[in-house]
């Protein structure tokens, strides 16, 4: 690659079952100037997340033989609007590329924060993934203070984000699932759950109930599947689940898992079971800095990423994401 050549990543087949390196592949063109109106960003970190495993199966994020979607973190090198400079770090989601034209209304430009805020954490902890679960916290599962909770997935992006955030908002027994006995230690140890365990080690509804002896309150669950159902089957009265992904079906979208056999106990029990998209929520970005800015600043809160150097490793990431292999968020950083 040369200053003259952008890269970008095209998916080439639907997969069937778990993605191959093979679906993808790298294309190389000139390096697009840019018009009236936009900008031409170089792209220096970008985010791989699970929602991508879905967008593969549809033409209505990802179109086979066309550049791939993604939240992207990027430096202007090059602008013909104004509210752009360059120099200027903006968020954009046209990722999976080294350079992207964008315009006032596609990218955001990153606010300066000041030391102690480093670029990932506008793609982590400030970005997409933290801004989901602080919804998925305060606004769905309206957790309060003292309250008992439990994330799947809590390993992950998503939910280290909010075991550190639902610290900070004051929870009670905070319970977490995860798929190897690693990152169980990771969770207790280092992120601050109470008690975690690995999925793989029994049924799932058993394993909460022994980890979650006197209930829950809240539940914030990106697996679905056997997960729901433990949810479901550990939470008190008037409890409140909020639904943020299922990554447990994502490789097996024609026939995904049966819903959970003990539904009815959401009626039984009066819980609120309820699903969101992050997008829908912008306006709580504000709420998030106010509570993780000046956390991240003095040193308070630590940001749970795994980053991978180099974009022409941008599919080994995201496979390795799928995988597991990621403590925290998932990144890829370009090899400066």
């Amino acid at each position: 690659m040369t200053n003259d050549t952008m890269i970008t990543v095209q998916q080439t087949a639907r997969p069937d079952g778990f993605p191959t390196p093979g679906l993808f592949s790298f294309v190389e063109s000139p390096v697009p100037a840019p018009g009236p109106g936009t900008a031409l960003v170089e792209n220096l970190q970008w985010s791989v997340d699970p929602y991508h495993r879905e967008a593969m199966d549809s033409d209505e994020i990802w179109t086979l033989n066309s550049p791939m979607e993604g939240r992207t973190l990027g430096r202007v090198l090059d602008s013909r609007d104004p509210a752009l400079r360059p120099g200027d770090l903006v968020l954009h989601r046209a990722g999976w590329r080294t350079h992207a034209l964008v315009s006032p209304a596609t990218a955001r430009k990153i606010p300066d924060l000041g030391p102690g805020v480093p670029l990932a954490a506008h793609l982590s902890l400030l970005g997409g993934t933290g801004l989901s679960a602080y919804v998925g916290l305060t606004r769905i599962a309206r957790l309060q203070p003292g309250e008992d909770l439990f994330v799947s997935a809590a390993a992950g992006g998503v939910g280290t984000a909010a075991g550190r955030l639902a610290r900070l908002l004051g929870a009670g027994r905070l319970v977490g699932s995860a798929g190897s006995a690693r990152k169980v230690a990771y969770l207790t140890e280092e992120v601050g759950f109470d008690a975690a365990f690995d999925y793989h080690g029994g049924p799932v509804p058993e394993l909460l109930a022994k980890a979650a002896p006197e209930g829950l309150d809240a539940v914030l669950d990106g697996v679905g599947g056997d997960h729901l159902e433990a949810a479901i089957a550990s939470l008190r009265p008037f409890g409140r689940i909020a639904w943020v992904g299922a990554v447990g079906q994502y490789h097996s979208l024609s026939a995904p898992p049966p819903a959970p056999r003990n539904l009815f106990d959401v009626v039984g029990k009066s819980i609120r079971l309820e699903g969101f998209l992050v997008r829908d929520h912008a306006d709580a970005l504000d709420e998030l800095y106010d509570l993780a800015v000046p956390r991240l600043r003095d040193g308070s809160l630590p940001l749970d990423v795994t980053v991978v150097t180099g974009f022409e490793r941008i599919v080994d990431a995201f496979l390795g994401m799928l995988r597991g292999e990621n403590l925290g968020k998932m990144l890829v950083a370009q090899d400066l």
